[in-house]
C-alpha cells in the first residue's frame, strides 16, 4: 500500500518485510501468552481461540519465504505447550474425538487444519488403533490449503509432528494401526502435494521476478526434501520394498513435474538420503528416469553424485559391489542412452560424464584396464557421431577432455599401461594443437618422474606417434612464434626422455634407437639440437655394451661399426641443419669412444670422425673464440687417443698445430700453439718404437713459437698475461723431464715477466695477472725446499 503522507519515506522491501514480520511476530507473542494463561486456567475453548487467531497470522501472503519461515517456527513452538496440555488432559480421561471434531469448525482453515493436525497428534498418541485412518484423514484434508507457500509449511508441520508416530513394522497386530506400508502412502501422499505446491510457485507473478520465485524456491527445497529423508529413516524399510514401493512412486512424481528446479533437487536428494546398496539395486529404473527429465536439468551433475557415491562405497572396507551386479557395464549403457535421449547435453558435460565413468572403473575394478578402454573408445564414437574436428585449447570441452586422458596417466603412473589402451591415441587427435602439446608434455613428465623405461621399438613407434606435436610441426600449429624459454624447456623434456626409451636387450636397443632417430630428425634445425645428441649418446653408451659382450655375440664388432654408422648419420644431420660446435663435439666424442672399443678397423673409424671434427672447424666456425675452444677440444682430444699409429697420429698433430698457428688473434694463436705442445709429450700416444710418445724438441718449438707470437701482442697486459701462462708450461714439461726445457729458458721468463709487471696500470685484470705469477713463483719454491730422489733438479733457478 503506497503511504498517504508525502513525508514519510519509502520503506525499502526489506525493511518492509522485518516491520511486517515484526507485527505478526507481536500479535503470536501476544496470543500465546493468552492461550496459555487460559489453558492454564482451564478454559480449553478460550484457549483454542487465541491458538486459532495466533494461527490466522500465518494466513498472510505478504511475507517472503524466509520471513514466513521465522514467522511458522515462532508460531508452531508456542503449540507445543497446547499440544502437551492436550496430553496431560486427555491422560486423565478427557475425550479426544470430541475435540478432534469440535476444531475442524475453526473459522479459517489454514488455523483449522495446524489445530487439527495438533489434536490429531496427540489422539492417535493416545490411541493407536486409529493411528492408519487419522494418517490418512490428516493427510487429505492438508489438500484444502492450495496457496503454495502457506501449504508447504502446513504439510510440513504435519510430517514434523508424525516423524515418531508413523508405524514401521511389516506386520501389525491391529490392522487398524497401520504398517511401514501405510507410512510409505503418507509420506508419498504428502510429499507428491508438496512438490506440486512447490513447482506451483513457479508459475505465480510476473515473467520479470522469475529469477526471485527461482531463489525463493531454493530456499523452500529442504522443506520438500523432509519427505524422503523421513522415508529413508524407516527401518522397516529394505532393499525390496524400496524397490518396489519408494523409488517407483518418488521418480513417477520427480518425472511428472516436468519442472527442472524440482528434479534437479530430487534426484539428487534421493541419492544422498537413500543408503548405497539401495542404489546399487535400483540403478536401472533411476538412470532410466534421468533420461525423461526436463531439458533444463542438469543430469551430467546427477548422474556423477551417484558414480561418485557408489564408487567410494566400494573403496570402503564393510562395502564392495556384489559380483552380480555389472557396475560399469549398467552405468555405461545407461549413460548411452541418456545422451542418446537427450540431445540438448552440452558437449563438455557429455565428456564429464566419461570421466565420471572412468573414476567409477579405476576405484571399482582398478585391474580392468579394458573398461577404462571401453570409456575412451565410447568417447571417439561420440566424437565421430558429433562430426567433432578439433577441440578448441582451453574451452570447456578442452578441459574435461584434458582430464579425461590425464586420469589414466596420473592412475597408472606408467605409460607402458597407457600404451594398452588401443583408444587413447586416436581421441588424443580431437585435441588442437596446444591441446595435443600440452598432453604430450605431460605424458613425457609423468614418465620422467616415474622412472618408466620404453623396452621395444614397437611402443617406442607408438608412444612417439603419441606425441607428434613436440616432435615436429603440426599442420595445424599457429604461425606466431612461441616463447623461446618454454619451447627449450619442452624440447628439454624430450632430451632427457630419449634416455628412458631404453631396453635390456642390446640388439633391442639399436631397434629403439632407429625408430626414434625416424621420428626425431623430423623436428627441423630449432629441435633436433635438442633431441638428436642424446641419441647419439645413447648409441654410444650401446658401443660399450657390445663391447662387453664381445664374448657372448660373435658379431660384436661389426655391430659397433653399425652404430658408428648410425651416429656419423645422425650428427651429419645436425651439421645440414648448420649447426657447427655441437656436431664437432658430438664427432670427437665417437672419436674417444671407437678408440677406447677394439672393434675391426676402430683406428679407421677414429680417423674419420676426427677428420670430420677438423673439416666442420675449418668450415663452419669462423668465431675468434670459437676457434680456440674447439681447436683445444681437437687436440685434447687427440691427446688422450692411444689408438693412433704414427702414421695417422703425425697428420693430426700438424694439423693441429697449422690450425692453431692460423687463429686470428696473437693471443688465440699463442695459447693454440701451446696447447699444441702435449700433442708431442704425450702418455698416451705412442711413438713408432712403441714408447710413449716423448718429442721434447717438438715440445719447445711450440712454446718457443708462442713466444715470439707474445713479443708480438701490442698491448702490454696480454703479453704479460700470455708469459706467466707459458712459464708454467715451460715449468710443467721441466718437471715432466723434458731436457729441452733448461732452467736458464725459466730464468729469463721469470725475469722478463718481473721487467714488465711494473709497468702495468693498476686494475682488476692485473691483480689477476699478479696472483697468478705469485702462485707461479710459489709453486717453484716449493718444489725447490723440497728436494729428493724423484724431484726435478732445480738448481740455479733464480726467482
Amino acid at each position: 500500500m503506497v503511504n498517504s503522507n508525502p513525508t514519510s519515506p519509502q520503506l525499502s522491501p526489506v525493511d518492509e518485510q522485518e516491520k511486517l514480520l515484526d507485527t505478526a511476530l507481536g500479535v503470536v507473542k501476544v496470543q500465546a501468552l493468552e492461550m496459555k494463561r487460559c489453558l492454564d486456567r482451564s478454559k480449553l475453548m478460550d484457549g483454542l481461540k487465541h491458538a486459532s487467531t495466533m494461527l490466522g497470522e500465518l494466513r498472510t501472503s505478504l511475507l517472503s519465504p524466509k520471513s514466513y519461515y521465522e514467522l511458522y517456527m515462532a508460531t508452531t513452538d508456542e503449540l507445543r505447550y497446547l499440544e502437551q496440555y492436550l496430553l496431560d488432559e486427555f491422560q486423565r480421561g478427557r475425550k479426544v474425538t470430541d475435540l478432534y471434531e469440535l476444531v475442524q469448525y475453526a473459522g479459517n482453515i489454514v488455523p483449522r487444519l495446524y489445530l487439527l493436525i495438533t489434536v490429531g497428534l496427540v489422539y492417535i498418541k493416545t490411541n493407536d488403533s486409529i493411528k492408519k485412518n487419522l494418517l490418512k484423514d490428516m493427510v487429505e484434508m492438508c489438500r484444502g490449503v492450495q496457496h503454495p507457500l502457506r501449504g508447504l509449511f502446513l504439510r510440513n508441520y504435519l510430517l514434523q509432528c508424525t516423524r515418531n508416530i508413523l508405524p514401521d513394522t511389516v506386520e501389525a497386530e491391529d490392522e487398524n494401526e497401520g504398517t511401514v506400508k501405510d507410512s510409505i502412502e503418507f509420506v508419498q501422499s504428502n510429499f507428491a502435494e508438496m512438490n506440486k505446491l512447490w513447482v506451483r510457485m513457479q508459475h505465480q507473478g510476473h515473467s520479470r521476478e522469475k529469477e526471485k520465485r527461482e531463489r525463493e524456491r531454493e530456499e523452500l527445497r529442504l522443506l520438500v526434501g523432509t519427505n524422503l529423508v523421513r522415508l529413508s529413516q524407516l527401518e522397516s524399510i529394505n532393499v525390496e520394498r524400496y524397490k518396489r514401493l519408494v523409488l517407483p512412486g518418488i521418480l513417477e512424481q520427480v518425472v511428472s513435474c516436468r519442472d527442472a528446479i524440482a528434479q534437479e533437487y530430487l534426484m539428487e536428494c534421493i541419492i544422498q538420503v537413500f543408503p548405497d546398496d539401495f542404489h546399487l539395486q535400483t540403478l536401472h529404473s533411476f538412470l532410466k528416469a534421468c533420461a525423461e527429465l526436463q531439458p533444463g536439468v542438469n543430469v551430467k551433475n546427477i548422474i556423477i553424485a551417484l558414480i561418485d557415491r557408489l564408487a567410494l562405497y566400494s573403496q570402503r572396507a564393510d562395502g564392495g559391489i556384489p559380483a552380480e551386479i555389472r557396475l560399469f557395464d549398467v552405468f555405461s549403457e545407461q549413460i548411452a542412452q541418456v545422451i542418446e535421449a537427450r540431445q540438448d547435453i552440452p558437449t563438455e558435460d557429455i565428456v564429464a560424464l566419461q570421466v565420471s565413468l572412468i573414476n567409477l572403473s579405476l576405484k571399482c575394478y582398478p585391474d580392468r584396464v579394458d573398461y577404462v578402454d571401453k570409456v575412451l573408445e565410447t568417447t571417439v564414437d561420440i566424437f565421430k557421431k558429433m562430426e567433432l574436428q578439433r577441440v578448441q585449447y582451453n574451452s570447456a570441452v578442452s578441459r574435461e577432455l584434458s582430464k579425461l586422458m590425464k586420469i589414466p596417466i596420473d592412475n597408472y603412473n606408467n605409460i607402458m599401461t597407457v600404451l594398452q589402451l588401443d583408444h587413447f591415441a586416436p581421441l588424443i587427435e580431437y585435441f588442437d594443437f596446444y591441446g595435443r602439446k600440452d598432453l604430450s608434455a605431460y605424458l613425457v613428465t609423468n614418465a620422467l618422474e616415474n622412472e618408466t623405461l620404453i623396452p621395444t621399438q614397437e611402443q617406442t613407434d607408438t608412444l612417439l606417434t603419441m606425441i607428434d606435436s613436440m616432435i615436429q610441426d603440426q599442420s595445424d600449429q599457429p604461425a606466431s612464434e612461441e616463447d623461446p624459454d618454454d619451447f627449450a624447456e619442452e624440447q628439454g623434456l624430450l632430451g632427457r626422455f630419449i634416455h628412458h626409451l631404453k631396453s635390456n636387450v642390446p640388439d633391442q636397443q639399436y631397434l629403439i634407437l632407429t625408430a626414434a632417430r625416424n621420428h626425431f630428425s623430423l623436428g627441423g634445425a630449432k629441435r633436433i639440437k635438442y633431441t638428436l645428441p642424446p641419441l647419439v649418446f645413447q648409441a654410444y653408451q650401446l658401443a660399450y655394451q657390445y663391447n662387453t659382450l664381445r664374448e657372448e655375440d660373435p658379431k660384436w664388432d661389426k655391430k659397433c661399426q653399425k652404430i658408428f654408422q648410425f651416429c656419423h648419420q645422425t650428427i651429419n644431420a645436425l651439421t645440414k641443419a648448420e649447426l657447427a660446435e655441437l656436431p664437432l663435439r658430438l664427432f670427437l666424442q665417437g672419436a674417444v669412444a671407437a678408440g677406447c672399443i677394439e672393434f675391426e678397423n676402430h683406428e679407421t673409424v677414429a680417423y674419420e670422425f676426427m677428420s670430420q671434427a677438423f673439416s666442420l672447424y675449418e668450415d663452419e666456425i669462423s668465431d675468434s673464440k670459437a676457434q680456440l675452444c674447439a681447436i683445444t677440444l681437437i687436440i685434447a682430444t687427440i691427446e688422450q687417443m692411444s689408438c693412433f699409429e704414427e702414421e695417422n697420429h703425425a697428420p693430426l698433430r700438424t694439423q693441429c698445430a697449422l690450425a692453431a698457428s692460423k687463429l686470428l688473434k696473437k693471443p688465440d694463436q699463442c695459447r693454440g700453439v701451446s696447447v699444441c705442445s702435449h700433442l708431442f709429450w704425450s702418455g698416451k700416444s705412442r711413438a713408432s718404437n712403441g714408447e710413449p710418445l716423448r718429442d721434447g724438441k717438438k715440445v719447445v718449438e711450440c712454446l718457443n713459437k708462442g713466444s715470439r707470437i707474445t713479443n708480438q701482442c701490442m698491448e702490454l697486459s696480454v703479453k704479460v698475461q700470455l708469459f706467466v701462462e707459458l712459464l708454467n708450461y715451460y715449468v710443467y714439461f721441466f718437471e715432466k723431464g723434458n731436457e729441452q726445457v733448461s732452467v736458464q729458458t725459466l730464468n729469463q721468463l721469470v725475469a722478463k715477466i718481473k721487467e714488465e709487471l711494473p709497468n702495468l696500470e693498476a686494475s682488476e685484470e692485473t691483480e689477476q695477472i699478479n696472483k697468478h705469477f705469485t702462485n707461479t713463483l710459489a709453486h717453484l719454491r716449493a718444489r725447490m725446499s723440497a728436494p729428493d730422489v724423484n724431484t726435478v733438479n732445480f738448481e740455479g733457478l733464480v726467482i
